[in-house]
């Protein structure tokens, strides 16, 4: 799930690097099927940095077989005392590790990848304008964040953000995903990854689009059952992919 090396040597990770979270007032928009596109610039959000934070948890189903259980504990009170097996949910929560990373094609016809995956994190002050501010391996509240200088949003052509599941069995269908997007200015933007797919791998969640100088956020949501190199045939970026390897990972 690499890159090739004909855009890779300008990605460096750059952890140090601080980032401005002025986001969005409390309220929000939700893209949905029926209501799949919004203009940023319309909503005065084309400016600054857009931070873009994906966050997860797992599903309530083992709350609610804990409820059908108790159902059955008062018809069986004996059962109260055997020990409650707690693999599947502690293993459950353990092999969740989503992924979040952007494919970016510039108005120069420079394509590329930003992910931790690799570590191409990017860079937020030069090409391409796109920056991973590190993984989250754990599922943690703060999820992981990408963030975009749309102070150069002439130099954007466009950028697909998906969502990936690097070395675990495939886990959709056991999580309760959303992306969420918190522009300079405005509403903050929603959109749940609430279709069960519980074979997929990766996800598309949404696309950025610079169309004749208008900044366009479009909703997708599709689910597909390999990596970033199918993400790329789907979408038409054209690149070159092979196996890649997180830090820390044999």
């Amino acid at each position: 799930m690499g890159v090739g090396m004909g855009f890779l040597d300008s990605l460096r990770p750059n952890r140090a690097a601080q980032f401005d979270l002025v986001g969005a007032a409390g309220n929000a928009i939700d893209l949905t099927r029926r209501r799949p596109t919004i203009s940023l610039s319309k909503q005065g959000g084309a400016v600054g940095n857009l931070r873009v934070n994906l966050s997860w948890q797992m599903r309530t189903s083992d709350i609610e077989d804990r409820r059908r259980q108790s159902g059955r504990l008062l018809r069986h009170p004996l059962k109260f005392f055997q020990p409650e097996p707690v693999q599947a949910h502690t293993q459950g929560v353990a092999t969740v590790d989503l992924d979040l990373g952007c494919l970016y094609e510039l108005a120069d016809g420079s394509k590329g990848v930003v992910q931790a995956l690799g570590e191409f994190y990017g860079d937020l002050n030069s090409a391409p304008y796109v920056k991973h501010s590190g993984d989250d391996r754990f599922g943690s509240g703060s999820g992981e964040t990408i963030f975009v200088n749309l102070d150069h949003r002439e130099e954007i052509r466009r950028l697909l953000f998906f969502v990936y599941i690097y070395d675990q069995t495939p886990a959709f269908d056991r999580t309760h995903a959303k992306m969420t997007l918190y522009p300079g200015h405005g509403p903050r933007i929603e959109i749940d990854l609430d279709e069960r797919a519980p074979e997929a791998r990766s996800c598309a969640v949404f696309l950025l689009e610079n169309v004749k100088g208008e900044l366009l956020v479009r909703r997708e949501v599709k689910f597909v059952y390999g990596f970033q190199g199918e993400l790329d045939r789907m979408y038409g970026w054209g690149m070159q992919w092979g196996r890649g390897v997180k830090a820390g990972k044999a």
